[in-house]
């Protein structure tokens, strides 16, 4: 469920639960091509990073990623060429989605956050942009 559009290709969204208010505890589930708009090839996640770091520092050319923090958590600073906005992840139930030619970094790493990254596709450095005038060039 749409929670916010930040930017053309990047949106939060609310991930489907399966059980609320189960004393058991939550299930969440997501589905490639049903809750997220892509096929999922990949999932990774980052955890023990350090909050005074900052990740990614990169833009993909065609890649899809949608990324939660399923515990603790972070910030993702978005630019998509024209504006750049602070989106903070917090706890397992909501999800951003980025869609390609999005410059991102992730910062202030809470202590207990394990970032949890679905993509669109296998690792292939040569969809990474990293050089920010490049990818401003690419934005327009």
């Amino acid at each position: 469920m749409l929670i916010r559009q930040i930017m053309d290709n990047c949106a939060l969204h609310r991930l489907p639960s399966k059980n609320p208010g189960d004393p058991r505890g939550m299930l969440s589930v997501i589905e490639g091509e049903r809750d997220i708009p892509f096929a999922i090839a990949r999932v990774y996640f980052l955890a023990g990073t350090p909050g005074d770091l900052v990740r990614g520092s990169h833009a993909h050319r065609a890649l899809e990623q949608y990324a939660m923090c399923v515990s603790g958590s972070c910030i993702f600073d978005i630019d998509d060429g024209r504006r750049r906005e602070s989106i903070v992840l917090s706890g397992p139930d909501v999800g951003l989605y980025m869609g390609p030619l999005l410059w991102h970094e992730m910062r202030a790493f809470s202590l207990d956050c394990v970032l949890l990254v679905l993509a669109s596709a296998h690792y292939d450095e040569a969809d990474y942009i990293r050089n920010h005038a490049e990818f401003q060039e690419l934005a327009r």
